[in-house]
């Protein structure tokens, strides 16, 4: 059997990609099941391919009619040493592709619309500085960066600082999230902890009652639900012991009477009118002599 007869060896990818020779040759990863919508070796191929031209994993997936998941899954296959080397392989020239874009905007620039009352009018072309000086810095560190390939300026020293505030604010929500939700939950373990607890207390105290206060008690409960069912009161009740209120819980000496206040309390006294001294006597006034 010939190389190309194995059922390990690389399939050729029909993409105009493979004529260039920058990314490795790898075995596909062996699938127990060959089916029309999985990762058959082609597919692998094709997305290995995709994934140098775009760096984005999402892109390539799309590209073969995959879900990205299923790319990772396959990445972690203990069998796909070779196909997770052909994977990095592929980022790295993602990379370049990307830096080549980058350089392509920083030195044409990027045309954009130019709008006029709601209205599409024209275009312009907006260069980026931050990006061509980021691109000098790090393609020719000698001449831009004083030798030093990543020298942060004060715009990208900015910058850092703005995505640092922007994680510890996305931290700081995910952490308290995560802590609502473990409080949560262990109060909810609490409750059934306490619930177990009262369960088993009542069904030890129940063991230990003897037949006639078991039965006693089955008759309490079944008296106590007939009250409840029929909508019993004990303040509508002349058999209850609290029916009088107050006066009847005094002739049974369980509580002092209630004295009423004495007549008058609570009437706002009248308050004389201030003396306001002398008074002139006007034009308008009754009584001018």
């Amino acid at each position: 059997m010939t190389d190309s007869d194995s059922p390990d060896a690389r399939p050729a990818p029909q993409t105009p990609h493979s004529a260039r020779g920058t990314l490795p040759a790898f075995a596909p990863v062996p699938r127990l099941k060959q089916r029309s919508n999985g990762w058959t070796p082609a597919v692998q191929c094709a997305f290995i391919e995709a994934l140098a031209d775009t760096g984005s994993v999402s892109s390539a997936c799309r590209a073969v009619g995959r879900a990205d998941h299923g790319a990772y899954l396959l990445r972690r296959h203990p069998e796909a040493r070779e196909f997770r080397a052909a994977w990095q392989a592929a980022l790295d020239l993602g990379v370049q592709r990307i830096e080549d874009v980058a350089m392509e905007r920083a030195l044409n620039g990027v045309e954009v619309p130019v709008y006029s009352y709601g209205k599409l009018v024209g275009t312009r072309v907006v260069h980026n500085d931050r990006l061509l000086m980021f691109l000098l810095r790090n393609r020719a560190p000698e001449r831009f960066s004083e030798g030093r390939a990543k020298g942060l300026s004060g715009l990208d020293a900015m910058e850092l600082a703005r995505l640092k505030k922007q994680w510890h604010r996305e931290w700081r929500k995910a952490w308290e999230a995560e802590s609502a939700t473990r409080a949560a939950e262990e109060e909810k373990q609490s409750y059934e902890r306490i619930d177990a607890w009262l369960d088993t207390m009542h069904t030890n105290r129940m063991r230990r009652m003897s037949p006639r206060a078991r039965a006693a008690l089955d008759e309490h409960n079944r008296f106590m639900e007939e009250d409840r069912a029929a909508g019993y009161d004990p303040w509508h009740d002349p058999e209850h012991p609290d029916y009088h209120g107050a006066a009847a819980r005094a002739a049974a000496g369980e509580a002092e009477a209630i004295r009423l206040p004495p007549p008058g309390w609570g009437e706002k006294e009248e308050e004389p009118e201030p003396d306001a001294g002398a008074r002139r006597h006007g034009l308008k006034d009754e009584g001018w002599d």
